[in-house]
């Protein structure tokens, strides 16, 4: 059995329901028409000459498909769990009317005409079509795309009024971003919804106000706790002592992780807020927290948290404003990697900036961008040249030495792979589109242990993919040292 046709053999997963003759007849077509091949050279590298990277190429029977009619919006946040289970964290009420036709009449809106629980239109006194459900929030996934199980948010008939009640501290976030499951099967969740109207604000959508809150559940969907308040009205922070537990206000989280060794949760907060909140996992208190270079107090306060246009990065592009002493919302991503370094996506500056965790998070001043002070490593321009949205997400290869740094470009609609070592470009894969192995709007990336990665899309895409990969296990050599350069 060749190589590729190892690579492909997902592919024929859509007809394994079918007689052993029709099965046969199946295979055979896909492969008289080459299909194997053709979706090896989707992603086929073409990157350093003088590094190596692993190659991927696109599953797409992964994932299987999902019962109850359901269907998946945005992706909020995805993560890979030490059992190899893949979370996904979607925005049913991302769906359009279209989408969700399949729900039935659940009430009347303010003017009595009919809806259904998600607000839309209901013109019949039933369904308006067959498709489709939109799926609880959570969905767990095992590698080979089963569903395993799936929770919360309005896409789980009776959570919001059984599992995650106001009364019990739980408010279930207006717009569902990020997601991390810990060393103890525990799932961490937020959201960065606005009480204003932007992409993906509807008006049925809870009236919780801003999303200033991080939600911890057992795996199966029982609530733990709740950092901060929903409600949030602007960011603070620099703020120490304004929420549950004396720990700060997140104000729209991005993601975030927990080191496993001090169970310690580093949160990109955010959308509103400007820095890295580092709490116990435990029990939420604060222990730190930092802005861009590792300075705590944050310099500068975050003015523009739209997040989606570019916001100011461009004119200081034009400027030679390359290297703001703050991070620029979203301060999107908060990744530890095994050896102790946190990389932080802020997007808003197209740039990865890179800490040692066990040093960041004290009061601490960094006028000169001094490496080696604050905790501050290093940081990483991801193609400055374009409007801003660059840095997205990043995740590591399953190597011992996680060699390599993902990198999802959001704008430029492509993963860079990085040499950890010398933070340069070796490869990178996928360009836009929406056929499969394409990208629209890439919004995050998890890998599973054999190196395999899974990506989530937004804006309209909502689709999760995975790639498998090939060749190489990590990443050596030389490339580019501008990462994210136009080709």
């Amino acid at each position: 059995m060749n190589r590729t046709f190892k690579l492909g053999l997902l592919t024929i997963a859509c007809v394994a329901s079918l007689s052993a003759q029709e099965d046969k007849a199946a295979v055979a077509a896909l492969q008289k028409a080459n299909v194997l091949q053709r979706l090896a050279k989707l992603t086929a590298p073409h990157g350093s000459k003088t590094g190596t990277a692993p190659g991927f190429v696109p599953d797409p029977a992964w994932p299987q498909t999902l019962p109850h009619n359901w269907i998946i919006g945005d992706i909020g946040g995805l993560f890979v769990d030490k059992h190899d289970h893949i979370w996904v964290y979607h925005r049913p009420r991302s769906l359009a009317a279209t989408d969700a036709g399949a729900l039935p009449e659940a009430g009347k809106n303010a003017k009595g005409n009919p809806i259904s629980a998600m607000g839309h239109g209901r013109p019949f006194s039933g369904p308006r079509s067959a498709c489709c459900i939109p799926a609880p929030s959570v969905l767990e996934f095992d590698k080979a795309g089963n569903l395993v199980q799936a929770w919360g948010g309005p896409g789980d008939p009776g959570f919001l009024e059984k599992k995650c009640r106001q009364d019990m501290g739980c408010f279930w976030p207006a717009r569902e971003h990020g997601i991390f499951v810990d060393q103890n099967d525990d799932v961490y969740v937020a959201g960065n919804g606005q009480a204003r109207n932007f992409f993906g604000q509807y008006p049925w959508a809870p009236s919780f106000g801003n999303d200033s809150h991080i939600l911890k559940f057992h795996k199966d969907g029982t609530f733990i706790y709740q950092i901060g308040t929903a409600g949030m009205k602007g960011p603070k922070s620099n703020d120490t002592n304004g929420g549950v537990n004396g720990t700060p206000q997140p104000f729209m989280v991005a993601e975030m992780s927990v080191d496993p060794k001090t169970n310690r949760l580093y949160v990109a907060d955010g959308y509103g807020n400007r820095r890295v909140l580092i709490v116990d996992g435990a029990t939420g208190k604060y222990f730190g927290h930092f802005g861009a270079y590792g300075q705590n107090p944050v310099q500068g306060e975050n003015t523009d948290v739209e997040g989606e246009s570019g916001g100011s990065w461009p004119a200081d592009y034009r400027k030679g404003n390359t290297k703001p002493y703050f991070f620029r919302s979203p301060m999107h991503c908060a990744a530890l990697a095994n050896d102790g370094l946190l990389y932080t996506c802020d997007r808003g500056n197209n740039r990865v900036q890179v800490f040692k965790a066990s040093e960041a998070g004290k009061p601490c001043e960094n006028p000169n961008r001094e490496a080696g002070k604050c905790g501050f490593v290093a940081e990483m321009p991801i193609a400055p040249q374009t409007t801003s949205g660059t840095g997205t997400t990043v995740n590591f290869s399953a190597d011992a030495k996680q060699s390599c740094l993902y990198v999802a470009d959001l704008n430029n609609d492509t993963i860079y792979e990085i040499n950890r070592q010398n933070l340069q470009e070796i490869d990178r894969f996928a360009t836009g589109g929406r056929q499969g192995g394409q990208f629209h709007w890439p919004h995050v990336v998890s890998v599973d242990s054999e190196g395999n990665i899974y990506t989530g899309e937004v804006d309209g895409n909502g689709r999760v993919q995975k790639f498998l990969r090939y060749g190489a296990t990590g990443c050596s050599g030389t490339g580019s040292a501008e990462v994210g350069k136009y080709r």
